[in-house]
């Protein structure tokens, strides 16, 4: 796998798995069962780059390929997935949209905190009633031209908040019910999707950039999940939440396609979590199988495990590669929704199967929170689900094929 490396992705991948094995490795377990945001290792990441891997020096981040953002989300997977999942979102679809799509003005607003961990973002798209129809959405933005139009439907807002209006112009009141978003819980910058113009089906969709702390936020109740339990997902809700016109991202109508995009970008993400957790599933199968005795001798010695371990590293293998191909698509400037899909169809499948056989392998300790394979087992499920489900993407794969 070297062979399709840079001396400088070999110095990132190094550094990164030396920081994951000596920083996260030991708190893992730990931060699994207590559902812990371990914050003092999220600060070290933040100091190395790692939640802002390519956003641009001048805005204080790292400045780095897309294959280095997938070694750096593999390894800290690898350790522990739900830290994985926390710079991935916040890198792909958090950080990104911004870049690609926001003002001057918001880039110099956003960008920095996020990119040097002040702090942290998320991507709030899915709500109760819209899943893998994002075109399902029910949150509303109205926009309100003047203070005295506001005003006069809302005679009951308080001094302070006409006060704030008379400063600007524009307000979007914004109203929106989001679930399972990652990070939700210590996130304090917030993509919001929402519909500025109800008639106008998919095309009166937009997003909204929503702080934390805002009039009318609400962080709802931390789900309790069977994987990922050091992420802090959240429901998130906003009510009668006032936002400032210049928050909005693009323009009006244009929030599918920011949302696909920053999909397109954060599967990829997803798909080197997938592979973080299949690798790590499979080192721990082989450590197993060297040391676990029986019928006199170690198991790795009988063909079925051996045709096992065979199995789940041709898979990983493949499921990386895949990954970097779609990452030096993204970074030659190439069309690479079809293989992000892809490679996040194929990690996330893969993932599930390596972590299935790494059980398998340690037998009914494998079922055991004694073992790591236990929380890769959960930890790979969800990889299938979000940022689009398995069924989406052979969808998005099939349709890209056909046309």
């Amino acid at each position: 796998m070297d062979i399709f490396l840079t001396e400088k992705h070999k110095i990132v991948r190094h550094s990164v798995r030396d920081f994951a094995q000596k920083e996260i490795v030991p708190i893992a377990k730990e931060i699994d069962e207590e559902q812990r945001f371990p914050w003092e290792v999220v600060d070290k990441m933040a100091a190395l780059g790692y939640l802002g891997i390519q956003a641009p020096k001048e805005l204080g981040g790292a400045g780095m390929d897309t294959v280095s953002y997938t070694i750096i989300i593999e390894e800290i997977s690898k350790a522990s997935a739900s830290l994985g999942l926390c710079a991935s979102v916040h890198n792909s679809v958090a950080i990104y949209p911004i870049l690609a799509f926001g003002n001057k003005s918001q880039k110099e607003r956003f960008v920095p905190d996020l990119a040097t961990g002040k702090k942290i973002g998320a991507f709030c798209l899915t709500e109760p009633n819209a899943g893998s129809d994002a075109s399902a959405i029910e949150a509303t933005a109205i926009k309100y031209e003047n203070t005295q139009s506001f005003n006069n439907s809302h005679q009951n807002d308080s001094n302070s908040d006409k006060q704030d209006f008379d400063k600007h112009d524009e307000y979007y009141i914004v109203n929106a019910n989001k679930v399972f978003v990652t990070n939700g819980g210590v996130a304090e910058t917030f993509l919001i999707f929402v519909r500025t113009n109800p008639s106008a089906g998919p095309k009166g969709i937009s997003v909204i950039i929503a702080e934390k702390g805002s009039a009318g936020f609400i962080v709802g109740e931390r789900e309790n999940l069977s994987g990922m339990r050091a992420n802090p997902v959240s429901s998130i809700r906003l009510s009668d939440c006032k936002i400032h016109a210049s928050n909005l991202l693009a323009k009006e109508g244009q929030g599918l396609k920011i949302g696909l995009a920053a999909l397109d970008t954060g599967r990829i993400g997803i798909a080197a979590q997938a592979v973080g957790i299949a690798q790590g599933s499979l080192e721990e199968g082989i450590k197993y199988a060297k040391e676990r005795i029986q019928f006199n001798v170690p198991i790795s010695k009988h063909q079925s495990i051996q045709n096992m371990i065979a199995d789940m590293g041709t898979q990983v293998e493949s499921a990386r590669l895949m990954v970097y191909r779609a990452a030096l698509l993204k970074d030659m400037g190439k069309p690479f929704s079809k293989e992000a899909a892809m490679a996040k169809l194929m990690a996330s499948e893969t993932a599930s199967r390596v972590a299935d056989m790494a059980v398998q392998i340690h037998g009914g300790y494998g079922y055991s929170k004694s073992y790591p394979v236990e929380r890769y087992y959960r930890d790979a499920r969800i990889t299938r689900i979000y940022e689009g489900t398995s069924e989406v993407h052979r969808m998005v794969i099939a349709r890209s094929l056909l046309s």
